[in-house]
């Protein structure tokens, strides 16, 4: 095995040749930030590379697999801890009950996702409600959109106004908010 240095390239020479590649060709192959790359060595996603005599990383080509499972994995909205647990599952620890863990931590974040969609939907019609409310105001002293933001709305325990409870209509001002009766 012949090793050839040469400013942030190796090639690895047993059987057949094996092009290590740059952190730079690592993020462009990938589509990553080099800053992302070296934040997820630091996490232990990824191994530590090699490093030619001048320090520059080498990694191998399998680095790009890795690398395109992480950010599809992040994709879907894993996040780096569960990253961490399906690379175990995947190549470090492969085990007959490993499938069954995967399918399990991927029915646990589907119903997150589902919740995060119900939640979505709730604020979604608030914000709609918002906006029917906004339509019949003119001036923004009366705007019920600013009014739910306001940190002067909060209810007595701290918390953020409850956006439905502000969309209800409110009198105009100088007005007593009742039908006045008709003289006559």
């Amino acid at each position: 095995m012949t090793l050839y240095l040469s400013t942030g390239f190796m090639m690895l020479r047993p059987a057949e040749d094996v092009t290590m590649l740059t952190i730079g060709q690592l993020a462009n192959r990938t589509g990553v930030n080099i800053q992302t790359v070296r934040y997820y060595e630091r996490r232990g996603l990824l191994a530590e590379p090699a490093r030619t005599r001048s320090g520059y990383r080498c990694y191998a080509p399998e680095a790009v697999d890795r690398l395109l499972f992480i950010r599809r994995a992040k994709a879907l909205g894993f996040t780096l801890r569960e990253i961490q647990g399906l690379l175990d599952l995947r190549i470090d620890r492969p085990s007959p009950g490993s499938c069954e863990r995967v399918r399990s931590a991927t029915e646990a974040k589907v119903r997150m996702v589902d919740g995060k969609i119900r939640e979505l939907r709730s604020l979604k019609r608030s914000l709609e409600r918002l906006l029917a409310a906004c339509r019949t105001r003119e001036r923004t002293g009366e705007c019920p959109i600013l009014d739910a933001i306001t940190p002067a709305g909060e209810d007595a325990e701290g918390g953020p106004p409850a956006l439905v409870a502000q969309t209800r209509r409110r009198p105009k001002p100088g007005s007593s908010g009742e039908r006045r009766q008709q003289v006559g």
